[in-house]
């Protein structure tokens, strides 16, 4: 079978981009990209088709999450080659999102980021499951580099035009109780295969509140609940879970030693080692993680309003940040920001520059929509008018990369007005 050269394919990709770019006036139309975890239950809330929740297969679970402007491909097993990656489509053609930034990087993402990445290194998703899932931890930057990857750290925010049931637990265990040992968590880990380990008897829930948040540190134990979350994120898919059985399914082992390097699958010393101890028992968790939305005065007017839902810094660092733009039926606004984005509308109708925005219903597995956008630098540098073209409030949610703003606002900042 006759195959493209690299050179080949690197230049449809080119003109592709290029082609786009000059046609959406810097705006890119992205496709959806589903993903499916093996040991996950669909919530059934992200607009997939129920004939579709098992479309890679039943053995590989049911599609869970939607990832937007990802360049980053998810770490299952037995995975597609392109899972997890996002699709520029244009004109009939597609193209991934990471082969257009490395074609078009200073036009996508800015020469600062490119330089500096050489890719988008962020991404966010809809994660959408029936009931909590195993607590567990992101390895950070320094264990993760053991096997190669990066540390991930991440945000949520708890859209309310997602949710509109609870589903099966819609609390949060995060972090550790004050006081917590090393050796309790170690107990934990010894008692693997007894059943229930024991290991959220060390923690504490918290209720998720619709259109609310948090900042989830790397090596931070949580156990997300069910309502359907928005993440924006580091570009990793690292994780280690730390529960060994969840409303009485199995959590293998394999799953809490998946980014550990192979010398270290037993080595339970280690394995504890990739907490960061401080933040799990930080006695004040909840202030110093948890995100209200805040009002950004300077990017809001008359019939809109542009408001942070992720914001704050990881160990000192702007990682990742995001808003919530809502324009009033019939109002328009000019939307400029200092960096690139990945827009996805979660209520209503209307157009960004020249491209239609359109909240689906449903969506098959597979199926173009007119939901989702990438707001390059360029763009998003330059400007673009955003329209409600509908009866209801035109609402979207778009995430940034690191570095992009002058300032944004503190953790804890939405209480102290």
């Amino acid at each position: 079978m006759a195959t493209s050269s690299p050179s080949k394919v690197t230049n449809q990709v080119a003109r592709l981009v290029d082609r786009a770019l000059d046609a959406g006036a810097g705006l890119l139309r992205l496709t959806p990209t589903w993903v499916p975890r093996s040991f996950l239950h669909p919530g059934k809330r992200i607009k997939l088709a129920p004939t579709d929740w098992y479309a890679y297969g039943a053995h590989r679970g049911g599609i869970d999450e939607r990832w937007f402007a990802s360049t980053t491909e998810a770490a299952n097993e037995g995975r597609v080659p392109d899972e997890g990656l996002s699709y520029v489509a244009f004109g009939g053609e597609r193209a991934q999102l990471k082969d257009a930034v490395s074609e078009a990087g200073d036009r996508l993402i800015g020469a600062a980021m490119f330089k500096q990445y050489q890719r988008w290194p962020v991404y966010s998703k809809f994660f959408d499951n029936m009931g909590p899932i195993p607590h567990h931890m992101h390895q950070g930057f320094k264990h993760a580099k053991l096997t190669g990857q990066e540390g991930k750290p991440e945000s949520y925010y708890f859209p309310p035009q997602l949710n509109n049931v609870d589903n099966n637990f819609a609390y949060t265990f995060m972090g550790l109780e004050p006081g917590t040992t090393k050796q309790q968590v170690r107990q934990c880990l010894e008692n693997w295969s007894q059943g229930d380990n024991g290991i959220l008897d060390l923690s504490r829930a918290y209720r998720l509140k619709r259109g609310t948040g948090w900042l989830i540190p790397p090596g931070v134990l949580h156990a997300p609940g069910s309502l359907c979350t928005y993440e924006p994120q580091w570009g990793s898919d690292v994780f280690g879970m730390f529960q060994s059985l969840v409303e009485g399914r199995e959590v293998p082992w394999s799953l809490l030693v998946k980014d550990v390097p192979k010398d270290k699958h037993q080595d339970l010393d280690f394995i504890i080692e990739q907490l960061d101890w401080d933040k799990n028992v930080d006695t004040h968790f909840k202030a110093n993680n948890y995100l209200e939305p805040i009002v950004d005065a300077s990017r809001s007017g008359p019939g809109y309003t542009d408001r942070w839902i992720v914001y704050g810094t990881i160990d000192g660092e702007q990682l990742f940040s995001a808003k919530e733009l809502t324009v009033d039926p019939g109002a328009k606004c000019q939307l400029q920001d200092p960096g690139a984005s990945g827009w996805i509308t979660v209520q209503g109708k209307g157009r960004m520059g020249k491209l239609a925005l359109q909240t689906p219903a449903m969506i098959h597995f597979g199926e173009e929509t007119e939901d989702e956008v990438f707001i390059t630098y360029e763009a998003a540098q330059r400007g673009v008018e955003i329209e409600n073209t509908g009866s209801e409030p035109l609402v979207g949610l778009r995430y940034f990369g690191p570095n992009t703003h002058a300032s944004l606002p503190k953790v804890g900042d939405a209480n102290r007005k």
